[in-house]
């Protein structure tokens, strides 16, 4: 089932997720949901609070984003990417240099920004089975995690950008809290 994403201004977008335990009622299909609803709206990542759960989860697959590239497009080194799910994700570092890379986010729709991330993260998490992973991520692959990990710590990727450049976006994210802005997947916005 495709669910609707919480636009900008909903205040479950900037707290703090909990965890879960594998007995979360409905999570097999919570996750089919959640990629299904990811698909439908051209998304590379979505996390729990972007689907109103206050839960530490999130997917992200960066497999689709190397199947979409031209051959003449730069090459990155977690080529050919990854689909994963991420619960109860503790980041345990970050390191590398940090590189720019334009983002967006579905629950910020039509504002892309360049954001600058470090090139490596290193998560604990569980699977969907609950089964327990440590892994560094490098790439595109950790770019879309250090943004999807931030959902579930309740930031957002416009809070890297410098006061300045905020105030400018900040009659266009006033319009998205509002609920003007046309988009082609189902929103809900603040009251």
């Amino acid at each position: 089932m495709i669910l609707p994403i919480v636009a900008y201004g909903n205040p479950i977008l900037r707290k703090p997720a909990a965890p879960i335990t594998a007995d979360y009622e409905g999570l097999s299909t919570l996750i089919d949901d959640m990629w299904e609803t990811m698909y439908a709206s051209n998304g590379v990542g979505l996390a729990g609070p972007q689907i109103n759960k206050p839960i530490r989860i999130f997917v992200m697959d960066s497999a689709q984003i190397f199947a979409n590239m031209e051959e003449e497009d730069e090459t990155y080194p977690d080529e050919p990417g990854i689909k994963k799910v991420f619960i109860n994700a503790k980041m345990v570092g970050l390191e590398g240099e940090e590189w720019v890379y334009n983002e967006g986010c579905l629950s910020i729709p039509k504002i892309r920004e360049d954001i600058q991330r470090p090139e490596l993260i290193t998560l604990e998490y569980l699977d969907e089975h609950f089964v327990q992973h440590k892994t560094t991520f490098t790439g595109l692959t950790a770019r879309i995690i250090q943004h999807e990990y931030d959902h579930i710590d309740g930031k957002l990727f416009i809070d890297y950008l410098k006061p300045l450049k905020k105030k400018l976006l900040q009659g266009k994210l006033n319009d998205i809290s509002k609920g003007k802005v046309k988009v082609d997947y189902k929103m809900i916005f603040a009251k």
